[in-house]
């Protein structure tokens, strides 16, 4: 079974990535490879997010005792997105490729090497290692050290990626000369509402659970467990507090640019 689920994952994001860029190749002629591999990486993040944040609402709703219930789609959505962890680093590393080369890097950027490879790892090395501890660490622990406890903290887990859509259509748009508009200025609204709240508020909404289940207050939570689980909270919510940060200075500057474009 796991097995089997790990090779459809492997099969469909990839055949996602490939069968959007040769929609996109054909539809948008005039569109350059690095604008049809972004775009693609994008179309591909987004579905995935959809997936996980389903899963994710899924699991929260049916487990009523946030440590001993359990639902399938944990270990079975796990085993499916993991090849995407692995894939995304590819499709990334290949639309940072074709964006340097648009942008003049013709010399450096020639064909792929050790250099190019180097220059993707120092400009998304966030990213990278993002997903890597999701794949190498995040993974293992889900799947082989949990002892079958704590579903719902993986499902809420599972949620963070609601703002995933909002962020990969907030590319697209710039991608089809849209930024200017209405339609793009409400999604990055609703890009950082859903990031604030399943990015960040779900880690103290997760406490609380938790600690409404077993009468200890809030504030008091953290003591009582154990102190890796702490730590490994910490270690995630540490880079959605960055990411939001400069979303919200991305939206400052457009805030500011459009008041400075009304008032000349």
């Amino acid at each position: 079974m796991a097995l089997s689920t790990l090779a459809c994952g492997a099969a469909v994001f990839p055949g996602l990535f490939f069968s959007f860029r040769k929609i996109l190749k054909c539809t948008f002629t005039r569109w350059s490879e690095a604008d049809v591999v972004s775009i693609s990486e994008r179309l591909v993040s987004a579905v995935h997010a959809c997936l996980a944040a389903a899963a994710g609402v899924t699991v929260v709703r049916s487990c009523r005792n946030t440590m001993t219930d359990s639902h399938w789609l944990v270990n079975g959505f796990v085993w499916f997105a993991a090849p995407y962890m692995a894939f995304d680093i590819y499709a990334m590393y290949l639309s940072h490729y074709f964006v340097q080369r648009v942008r003049g890097q013709a010399l450096s950027y020639s064909s792929h090497s050790l250099q190019t490879v180097k220059g993707f790892l120092i400009k998304d090395w966030m990213l990278v290692v993002h997903h890597l501890v999701l794949l190498l660490i995040f993974m293992p622990i889900t799947l082989f050290f949990r002892r079958g406890l704590g579903d719902f903290f993986i499902g809420c887990l599972f949620t963070t990626e609601c703002s995933t859509p909002f962020i990969s259509m907030g590319k697209i748009l710039i991608q089809l000369g849209l930024d200017d508009t209405r339609l793009y200025r409400i999604n990055g609204v609703l890009a950082l509402l859903a990031f604030f709240m399943c990015r960040i508020v779900i880690f103290p909404f997760m406490y609380w659970k938790y600690g409404q289940q077993f009468g200890i207050p809030l504030h008091r939570v953290a003591f009582h467990l154990p102190l890796q689980c702490n730590l490994g909270n910490l270690v995630i919510l540490a880079p959605q507090i960055y990411w939001f940060m400069l979303l919200l200075k991305k939206a400052t500057r457009l805030y500011s640019r459009q008041r400075r474009d009304k008032t000349d």
